[in-house]
C-alpha cells in the first residue's frame, strides 16, 4: 500500500472517531429526552420467554493513554497500519534465522560454504519478498526493523554482520542514518517502544482483528507469508 493509501486510512479513522463522538452524543441526547435512537431487533420465543437478537462486530475498547488530540491519535492510527501490515514479516524472519542457526550449527559449514550457503538463501529471499519490501515506506521498513528485533532478540546491524560481513553491515548502517534510522538501536519495550509492544501482545492473544476494526473498520490487510517461513 502506498503512503498515499496510508493517509487515506488515517484520515478515514480520524473521520469515523469524530462520527461515532457525535453518534455517543446524540445518543446520549435522545436518552435523556426520553427517545430510543435504536432499530428494531430480532425477536426469538422459546418456552414462552422473548429473546431479543441483534449481530455485533466485536469492538477493541482503546485507552486514551497519554493521546490527549488528534494529531496523537493520527500517529497512533499510523502505527497500528504499519504494525499490521510488517508484523508477519518480522515473525518470519524470527523462523528464518532459527533456521539458518540450526543448518549452520548442524553442518558445520567452513567460511566458503557458508558463504555459498547465504548467498543462495540471499537470492530466495530477493525472489520470495524483493516486490514487496520495495513497495514499503521508510516508516515500515523502521518498525519492521524494530520487530526483527524483538522476534530475534538481535539488532539488525548484528543480523547482517553475523550472515554476510562488517562492511555489508557498516554500509547499510549508513544508509539507515541518512534516514534518522539506527541499525544499532535495541528494541525498547518499556522504553520507546512501548505501544508498539502493547500491539505485539494484542496480536498475540488473537485480539488485533478486533482492534483493527474499531479503528479502520474493516479487517486487517491480508500478508501472505510462504509456509517454509512460518511458525
Amino acid at each position: 500500500m502506498t503512503a498515499g493509501a496510508q493517509s487515506n486510512h488515517v484520515r478515514r479513522a480520524m473521520e469515523r472517531a469524530r462520527d461515532r463522538q457525535e453518534a455517543m452524543a446524540r445518543m446520549q441526547v435522545n436518552s435523556e429526552n426520553g427517545r430510543s435512537s435504536g432499530g428494531k431487533l430480532r425477536m426469538q420465543v422459546v418456552n414462552g420467554d422473548t429473546t431479543y437478537l441483534d449481530n455485533l462486530s466485536p469492538v477493541f475498547i482503546i485507552s486514551r493513554g497519554k493521546r490527549s488530540n488528534e494529531k496523537d491519535w493520527r500517529e497512533y492510527y499510523k502505527l497500528v497500519w504499519r504494525f499490521a501490515t510488517v508484523y508477519p514479516y518480522a515473525q518470519a524472519a524470527g523462523v528464518l534465522i532459527k533456521q539458518v542457526d540450526s543448518t549452520l550449527n548442524a553442518e558445520h559449514y567452513g567460511i566458503i560454504r557458508k558463504d555459498r550457503y547465504i548467498s543462495a538463501l540471499q537470492k530466495e529471499l530477493f525472489n520470495d519478498f524483493e516486490g514487496v519490501f520495495r513497495d514499503m515506506s521508510i516508516q515500515q521498513g523502521t518498525v519492521m526493523m524494530k520487530l526483527i528485533n524483538r522476534e530475534t532478540g538481535v539488532v539488525p546491524y548484528d543480523i547482517i554482520k553475523n550472515y554476510k560481513n562488517g562492511a555489508a553491515a557498516g554500509f547499510w548502517q549508513a544508509v539507515a542514518k541518512l534516514f534518522d534510522n539506527d541499525l544499532k538501536n535495541p528494541y525498547d519495550p518499556e522504553g520507546a517502544d512501548k505501544e508498539l509492544e502493547e500491539l505485539v501482545q494484542i496480536w498475540q492473544r488473537g485480539e488485533f482483528p478486533a482492534l483493527y476494526w474499531s479503528v479502520f473498520w474493516e479487517d486487517p490487510p491480508t500478508v501472505n507469508i510462504p509456509e517454509r517461513y512460518r511458525k
